[in-house]
């Protein structure tokens, strides 16, 4: 309860900023889970293909495509979470 209102005390006074918090962290662990499945998924792949058989291999460039995808939502997320709050983002 007091990790809350410290957490509540803290946000910018804007209609849905509690909102817009979530939506940031939210896409904060989805571009970090994202970006580590992928980096995991080009080593499998390229680098240590010679210890995986060809359906990992196969499964590992699949998931490559999805989770770049999901970081790219990642991304946006943790960008209209920041336009929201009146920050720019590059």
């Amino acid at each position: 309860m007091y990790s809350q209102f410290f957490i509540a005390s803290q946000l910018p006074n804007i209609d849905h900023a509690l909102g817009l918090q979530k939506c940031l962290v939210i896409g904060n662990y989805l571009m970090l889970t994202s970006f580590l499945v992928v980096a995991s998924c080009i080593f499998i792949t390229f680098a240590y293909d010679q210890y995986f058989t060809i359906p990992a291999q196969i499964s590992a460039h699949i998931a490559t495509i999805v989770f770049a995808a999901l970081l790219k939502i990642g991304y946006v997320l943790r960008c209209i979470a920041l336009h929201g709050f009146g920050k720019r983002n590059f």
